[in-house]
């Protein structure tokens, strides 16, 4: 298993970033990114804690790190300059929470985010058949997500990425230990959002590759 979307104590987790690296190592992840929701206001100083503790408590656990951020309810005109000062600040990965139906975000987020090339859009809620095109154009990955409330929308997600060529990858958003889910109710869910075996699959194989980028392998 491997998330993408992970919560610690620097923003709404419960945990430590050690501690939620060792939990997952525990759990049988082979790789996580820490992906704290960030803005223009405290992604420097998120990343500068963040990105030289992940080498060492990867390798201490046995598995892949990511130093990463969910941009979150960033207004969609400033996610491109956002993100380029994540990317300058050592992301090595960068998710934008996008417009799930259980949250106010401006509508714009998903499109903004597609634009601005961004690594993976988060819980995308009713996303356009257009933002979907253009998602598998720019390579920006489409999430399905086990984390209640967000995950009502899956099977929209998976219908359109699956028509319109967008790659797709499994995360648990997770703040809590309780939210790293094993592969099997992680397929379950898959399957729920109208994945197929084969699907699912490529979705673990997509977070795979979104590892390898990101470490330079």
């Amino acid at each position: 298993m491997i998330d993408l979307h992970t919560h610690t104590f620097f923003s709404d987790g419960e945990l430590v970033p050690a501690e939620l690296v060792r939990r997952a190592a525990v759990a049988g992840y082979s790789a996580i990114a820490l992906t704290d929701h960030a803005d223009r206001s405290n992604t420097a100083w998120l990343l500068d804690n963040l990105v030289p503790a992940v080498d060492e408590i990867g390798e201490a656990n046995g598995l892949q790190v990511l130093a990463g951020v969910e941009l979150t309810h960033v207004p969609p005109k400033s996610i491109a300059d956002v993100a380029k000062l994540a990317r300058d600040k050592g992301a090595e990965l960068i998710v934008v929470h996008g417009e799930t139906i259980v949250e106010p975000v401006m509508a714009g987020t998903n499109l903004a985010a597609i634009k601005a090339g961004v690594d993976i859009l988060a819980h995308p809620g009713l996303i356009t058949v257009e933002e979907v095109q253009l998602a598998a154009e720019m390579g920006v990955y489409l999430e399905i997500t086990t984390r209640k409330g967000h995950s009502l929308t899956n099977g929209h997600v998976a219908k359109l990425a699956t028509e319109y060529g967008a790659k797709l990858v499994i995360n648990n958003d997770a703040h809590a230990p309780g939210d790293l889910v094993s592969p099997e109710l992680a397929r379950k869910i898959a399957f729920g959002a109208g994945m197929t075996e084969e699907q699912y699959q490529q979705a673990l194989s997509n977070s795979a590759v979104l590892v390898a980028k990101a470490k330079g392998a």
